[in-house]
């Protein structure tokens, strides 16, 4: 597709909102990036600790969790995973108490946030096996499914899973299955010049004290990459998606799904196979935030047009880049002018087809049927939102959007093989607005 553009009106407003994000979050250093499928159109860095750049390097932490999600995902593709089985058939260490995969991604396992022990992110990492030791039925405190309770320790699991399943580390795995497919040749688990370093920022002095960054072993797959401005964008339009060799446009669908919602009250935050789910007005954004002693950094997208942001700030406390991330990909949605597509005729309907078009009535409501030909697909049109329906027998349809998705569309003949109704999961629509015995 054609690119949108970034105007210098918007481009300068972009760079005053890192500025301020910056200076209020007291941050050393701050990026904001933005592109569009992939392709970056923006980029400001702010602060001088260091000067960062596009090559800049920062840990993007739990980010890091949708490239494992992806990696469970591409198993459960090639059917190696069954994502609603138990995971104690492939790790037996863990005994009767492992939860499925599928919890796993989208924390609602019941398991504890974190491993036993010292904080895990600053903390020299610990092997598979120690990890899996330690994971014992205690450690699921929260009822099965019933609360979304975010869970570090659920990322190492599946991890373990990962290595279990291909007998390989998960770095080795990453590496070959998302990292070299993807072109993602910034990301890694180590840095490499140039990078940022990660602070604390005294709360009330203007002094850094320098953060560690320890390789975290078996909890690698829950917050250990570090990566630039430029692979992230180009990760966002996988997750948005799909790229072919690394995961499929369906999964990547199927991925940003909302399984539970983080704030019942209020709806803003839910999460789905490994993608935290933001909704901003009207909008809903998929991606993730990240936080590593001395970095955070949130990757935010919107799959209807391909814009994505990226944000990373190298201090622990103060910068709000979640927020900015945000708060910059609806600017840039907002400036963007809604696209005119010209109305076209299309091709001749097949006659078979025909009778099946026009307005549909039942108890007084109305659906209409349209065809595309170029797709041969129905159309249910109701109030210019279209659902697109396949033919999956004679005169029988399955809906692929809408409300109805998954139902299926009959077409109900009369004797002399006109056609006279349809039914839209037992509700009959004919002709008749207004039928003296309703059906």
């Amino acid at each position: 597709m054609m690119l949108d553009m970034i105007t210098a009106q918007l481009g300068s407003s972009l760079d005053q909102l890192a500025g301020t994000a910056q200076r209020d979050g007291r941050a050393p250093s701050l990026v904001l990036a933005a592109g569009q499928d992939g392709e970056c159109l923006h980029h400001t860095g702010q602060g001088g600790n260091p000067v960062p750049s596009p090559q800049t390097q920062y840990r993007v932490g739990s980010i890091s969790k949708t490239f494992t999600a992806a990696l469970v995902m591409q198993l459960r593709d090639e059917g190696r995973l069954d994502l609603d089985e138990p995971i104690g058939r492939l790790l037996p260490e863990l005994g009767e108490h492992a939860p499925t995969a599928r919890r796993l991604l989208t924390h609602t396992s019941g398991l504890q946030a974190e491993p036993d022990g010292p904080w895990w992110e600053r903390s020299p990492g610990t092997s598979v096996e120690r990890l899996l030791a330690g994971v014992t039925a205690e450690k699921f405190t929260l009822p099965l499914g019933r609360f979304r309770h975010y869970s570090n320790l659920g990322y190492g699991l599946l991890g373990a899973l990962i290595e279990r399943i291909t007998g390989q580390p998960w770095r080795e795995v990453l590496q070959a299955r998302i990292l070299d497919p993807g072109g993602l040749r910034d990301t890694g688990c180590s840095p490499r010049d140039p990078y940022a370093r990660g602070y604390l920022v005294h709360p009330w002095e203007q002094q850094l004290r320098e953060e560690p960054t320890p390789d975290t072993l078996a909890m690698a797959p829950a917050g250990q990459l570090w990566s630039t401005t430029g692979d992230l964008l180009r990760w966002a339009a996988v997750l948005a998606g799909g790229l072919d060799g690394v995961l499929s446009r369906a999964t990547a669908e199927e991925m940003r799904a909302p399984a539970a919602i983080v704030d019942p009250r209020r709806w803003s935050l839910g999460t789905g196979l490994g993608i935290q789910l933001n909704r901003v007005g009207d909008r809903v954004y998929c991606g993730h935030t990240g936080s590593m002693p001395g970095f955070v950094a949130c990757l935010a997208a919107d799959p209807d047009t391909g814009w994505a942001t990226v944000a990373f700030a190298n201090c622990y406390n103060g910068a709000r880049v979640s927020t900015l991330a945000h708060t910059a990909l609806s600017e840039i949605l907002d400036a963007q002018p809604e696209a005119v597509v010209p109305w076209q005729p299309d091709g001749p309907v097949p006659p078979e087809v025909e009778p099946v078009t026009g307005r549909w009535w039942w108890m007084g409501n109305e659906i209409t049927i349209g065809y595309d030909t170029a797709a041969s697909q129905l159309l249910d049109i109701d109030g210019g939102d279209l659902a697109r329906l396949d033919q999956i027998g004679p005169d029988r349809w399955r809906y692929l959007d809408g409300p109805e998705r998954g139902e299926d569309l009959r077409v109900l003949r009369a004797p002399d093989g006109s056609v006279e109704a349809l039914d839209i999961r037992t509700f009959i629509f004919t002709r008749d607005p207004w039928p003296d015995t309703p059906r």
